[in-house]
């Protein structure tokens, strides 16, 4: 959530603090990796992690917010539900705990810019100019 909050209070467009909250999202969880891969397994068993779930579906649907801002400003895609993109964004960042290391050969800002590079640019390779398409 901090990275939510110190990303709302920043005075610029949605989808640059929606990048940024991916990438320091990245960042956190590498940083916290044992705590949030804790947290990304529990399934509800227990009062406590009834708890941790309600505080999940909470970040999803700030970032949600965060994704129709983004959309209405024009800067993200507008023919997808906000609340999907939200769910693929941050499937796609948990997933780093099923590979990802702090201590292996990948720095994190090499992988937080090549999420944040493939989810916010695209996969494909930038068509060059004169190539015919």
């Amino acid at each position: 959530f901090a990275v939510l909050d110190e990303e709302h209070e920043k005075p610029t467009d949605a989808t640059t603090r929606l990048e940024r909250t991916v990438r320091r999202s990245v960042e956190v969880l590498a940083e916290q990796l044992p705590y949030v891969t804790l947290l990304l397994r529990v399934r509800g068993n227990s009062e406590v992690e009834q708890r941790a779930l309600a505080r999940r579906r909470d970040f999803d649907h700030r970032v949600a917010d965060l994704v129709a801002e983004a959309a209405a400003e024009g800067g993200v895609r507008d023919d997808i539900d906000p609340g999907l993109i939200s769910k693929l964004l941050f499937g796609t960042v948990n997933s780093l705990i099923e590979w990802y290391r702090p201590s292996g050969a990948l720095p994190v800002g090499t992988v937080s810019d090549a999420l944040a590079t493939i989810l916010f640019d695209g996969l494909r390779a930038p068509v060059k100019v004169g190539d015919g398409g």
